[in-house]
């Protein structure tokens, strides 16, 4: 692997942080008693709910791979949990590029580790948050080709921004700089499906000081105005699989898609 140059910034563990619980959620040892404090008081479908997130990933990325895409820019990695988007992909296309983008250092401390490509393939880390959309695409540009197609991979990530934040804008500029042929793939937590539960799961993160803003089916198809989406379209992310198989069925409070870039 290789990574950009970044600077050397200090592991606040005083607050935590979205990547940190999340990790601890998916069972990973990369968080801290903050984080954790934050996950204990959440209910058991948030478990349930980081696996779903998950492995939808795991089959659109495997799927973007076998129809040939070779370049994927990953943004809100979180802490490396095996198998990483680009162990899936490289199983199918060994010389495929990836590029993972968090802003918590502890994200590149993992990476630099964790994250080894495969001998003809080649990783790649920025530092960065997506709120920075431009710098993002700038340094991105240093690894990826963007005159060919690439996978945007936005994971359970969108659902921490808010309207005032702009999110729609900030996902809009990031796929206005993929040329035809690029995929957009996007998870984000719902509002409508299971309402209280998730009244609950804002609250709590509310408590540990971070911000959510789940939102209903037709604000989460907002993100992909102008795209085609790959069926089975919009759905739960239990019920996102684009082969002929189908997962186990299973409740699931997160909207999930993955869209063509005309």
């Amino acid at each position: 692997m290789t990574t950009n140059p970044q600077p050397s910034l200090p592991i606040d563990t005083s607050k935590a942080h979205p990547a940190r619980v999340y990790d601890w959620l998916l069972g990973g040892k990369g968080n801290y008693p903050v984080d954790e404090a934050v996950g204990e008081k959440l209910p058991p479908e948030a478990r349930d709910a980081a696996r779903q997130n998950r492995q939808f990933m795991h089959r659109a990325a495997a799927w973007l791979a076998i129809q040939g895409i070779d370049q994927f820019l990953d943004i809100g990695t979180g802490i490396p949990t095996e198998p990483n988007l680009h162990q899936i992909v490289q199983n199918v296309v060994p010389s495929a590029k990836i590029v993972y983008t968090d802003n918590d250092p502890i994200v590149l401390r993992h990476a630099e580790a964790l994250l080894i490509s495969s001998p003809s393939g080649a990783t790649d880390y920025i530092q960065a948050d997506v709120r920075d959309p431009e710098a993002i695409v700038q340094q991105a540009r240093r690894r990826l080709e963007f005159d060919r197609p690439i996978a945007l991979s936005l994971i359970a990530l969108i659902h921490f921004i808010t309207d005032e934040q702009d999110a729609h804008g900030l996902v809009r500029t990031l796929v206005d700089t993929l040329p035809s042929g690029s995929y957009l793939i996007l998870s984000h937590a719902a509002s409508d499906l299971f309402p209280e539960l998730a009244e609950l799961v804002v609250a709590e993160y509310a408590k540990g000081g971070i911000q959510l803003a789940f939102r209903k089916r037709a604000e989460v198809e907002r993100f992909f105005d102008g795209l085609d989406l790959v069926p089975p379209g919009l759905v739960t992310a239990t019920d996102w699989f684009a082969s002929n198989r189908a997962p186990e069925p299973e409740d699931s409070g997160i909207y999930a898609g993955v869209a063509r870039v005309r």
